[in-house]
């Protein structure tokens, strides 16, 4: 008996240790695959051998170089196509007009004459309010759209010449006099904002870079002179694009120069207002309405052209977030801002040149820019043509004689046209490069005096020719005195006052505002809070004295993308590095408990 219980149990026993048939082997083969799944997934989340994350940086910041290049391109270009449409139509259209036959045989009574009279009032005079709005839609609309939408409005004025009345070529007129400065401001506030992005691509790896604070004093200098010359050598040229509807159309229907100066008895220093004499018929035979009508299809295709390039071609100026902290500063700050800024010395001393740049409003042609040697060089050459023109008194029966001269006198006029506006606008760029959220009000501070100064180029259009070029000489001698004043208080470290931009009101979380959110704070609180901070804005009075020697260390300055290599390594590190700070992972573990 006791061996049959003895027996009983050693096979009990072998039968417990006797592996099953079936799930045993299952049990190992999925031991196997999870060992296997875990290798594959260590090996494809490990760092390839293959891939070298410099090289990878570099390459990146490579295209967004390059992409800042299109874009400078691209804005010089659709600006150059907007104003050779705009002043080609515009020369084509006043020269018709003018024709006493066009006007008998085309409209009869309608009186394009007082019509042109009308249109022109309203592209000069209405610029003088620009002040007051442009600043509100560059931050409203941004850069990039503000550009888009002023060469929508050229385009509408393009599109008004298909059916001449007054009812569509007046209102368009009025249009493209609001559209004038802000265009420009926009413009000039885009160079120069790419010339800042291209500084940041280059010099990635410097810390005030990474960090995105205030650019170093003088540090993107170099780029905004390139640039800005870069758009103003291409702009220029819309001043002999211009000229191909009178090349090409008009051309051929032109009297000749006899019978145009028939009546004209002298010219030079010695006259009133435009030319007197001009001869009322100065087409020999009417250009079709067909080809009128094909040669605006053509400019209205071009002026289309311009829209497209600034909106697809064309990037942001700026990225959303800092658009959204140029408007968060509230828009009665946005209107006074520009006032505020005439504060600063160096505007105020620039203001001659603004205006002067306003007088001379002829044809120009390219030219180069290094600051101060580029407004001399305009300023010289402008200065001896005004005292040759002073004592120029041609006659009028022998226009053969003195049109060489004129000729040249025009390619030097045009000469020192481009040296002054290039060399204006690249040491606005300069002066506030490292305040890239006052350059939509410097600029537009600049092109507001200009076109203050188009405005009485307009009302005297009647005065005699030697009190025009007195009055241009003498204000091209207060600029340069002026700006002599400017580059002398500059060496001597003359602070000059710039206005506070307050912060942005608006509370908004994310990566990058790393405001510590107070779990304890109630609604009324945070209202009250918000108050608080309001009333300080508003009683804030003081300006800042010498913004340029004192940095901002936290200010948002930085344009380096987000999505970036480094900028992706950063944000994992810091994510990592809160997941093991010791203090946040104390106060996980009381939350689970508690809860």
């Amino acid at each position: 008996m006791m061996e049959a219980a003895h027996q009983e149990d050693v096979v009990g026993d072998v039968d417990r240790f006797v592996a099953p048939p079936n799930g045993g082997i299952n049990e190992l083969l999925d031991v196997g695959q999870e060992d296997n799944t875990q290798g594959q997934m260590e090996e494809f989340l490990s760092p390839q051998a293959e891939y070298n994350e410099e090289e990878e940086e570099r390459k990146y910041y490579r295209r967004k170089r390059l992409g800042v290049i299109k874009n400078v391109l691209a804005a010089s270009l659709g600006a150059m196509i907007v104003y050779s449409v705009y002043l080609g139509l515009l020369q084509m259209q006043l020269i018709l007009h003018y024709d006493m036959t066009y006007r008998e045989v085309k409209y009869s009574n309608l009186g394009l004459e007082d019509i042109d009279r009308k249109m022109l009032m309203g592209i000069n005079v209405t610029p003088i309010i620009g002040l007051l709005y442009t600043p509100v839609l560059i931050r409203f609309l941004g850069t990039k759209w503000m550009m888009f939408l002023a060469s929508g409005i050229y385009a509408l004025f393009v599109s008004t010449n298909y059916w001449e009345r007054y009812y569509t070529l007046v209102p368009s007129a009025v249009a493209i006099g609001v559209a004038i400065v802000p265009l420009w401001a926009s413009l000039g506030n885009y160079i120069t904002r790419m010339a800042q992005q291209y500084y940041e691509y280059v010099n990635y790896k410097e810390e005030h870079v990474q960090e995105q604070k205030k650019l170093p004093k003088g540090a993107c200098h170099s780029y905004i002179i390139v640039f800005q010359s870069v758009f103003f050598i291409i702009f220029h040229l819309s001043f002999v694009f211009a000229e191909f509807p009178m090349r090409f159309v008009l051309n051929s229907h032109l009297q000749e120069e006899k019978h145009i100066l028939h009546n004209v008895k002298g010219c030079g220093a010695n006259i009133s207002g435009v030319i007197p004499g001009f001869n009322t018929t100065v087409l020999t035979n009417l250009p079709r309405s067909m080809l009128l009508i094909q040669v605006e299809s053509v400019l209205m295709g071009f002026a289309f052209l311009a829209m497209i390039i600034f909106l697809v071609l064309c990037g942001a100026a700026y990225r959303p977030t800092e658009e959204i902290d140029l408007r968060s500063i509230g828009w009665g700050n946005i209107f006074q801002l520009p006032f505020k800024h005439l504060r600063d010395y160096r505007l105020r001393l620039l203001c001659p040149f603004f205006i002067y740049s306003g007088f001379e409003v002829l044809f120009a042609v390219t030219g180069f820019s290094l600051r101060w040697v580029c407004l001399a060089g305009g300023a010289t050459v402008h200065g001896v043509l005004l005292v040759a023109l002073l004592a120029l008194s041609l006659p009028a029966n022998k226009p053969d004689v003195y049109e060489g001269p004129l000729l040249v006198i025009s390619v030097l006029w045009g000469l020192g046209t481009a040296l002054n506006k290039t060399g204006v606008s690249t040491l606005l760029g300069m002066l506030y490069a490292e305040e890239k959220e006052r350059l939509d009000f410097v600029y537009t501070i600049y092109h507001w005096w200009q076109a203050i100064a188009i405005f009485i180029v307009y009302l005297w259009s009647n005065l005699p020719m030697r009190a025009k070029l007195s009055i241009l000489l003498a204000t091209l001698l207060l600029a340069c005195y002026c700006y002599l004043v400017m580059e002398r208080r500059l060496s001597m470290k003359v602070p000059y006052r710039l206005p506070r931009i307050p912060r942005p009101r608006h509370k908004v979380k994310g990566y990058r505002y790393l405001e510590e959110d107070n779990s304890d704070e109630s609604d009324s609180e945070r209202s009250e809070e918000d108050d608080k901070e309001e009333r300080e804005d508003g009683e804030h009075v003081p300006e800042e004295m010498g913004a340029e020697d004192r940095e901002e260390g936290g200010q948002d300055a930085g344009v380096q993308g987000a999505d970036s290599p480094v900028a992706r390594r950063r944000g994992a590190e810091g994510h990592h590095r809160r997941w093991e700070n010791p203090h946040v992972k104390e106060g996980m573990r009381e939350e689970r408990e508690g809860g």
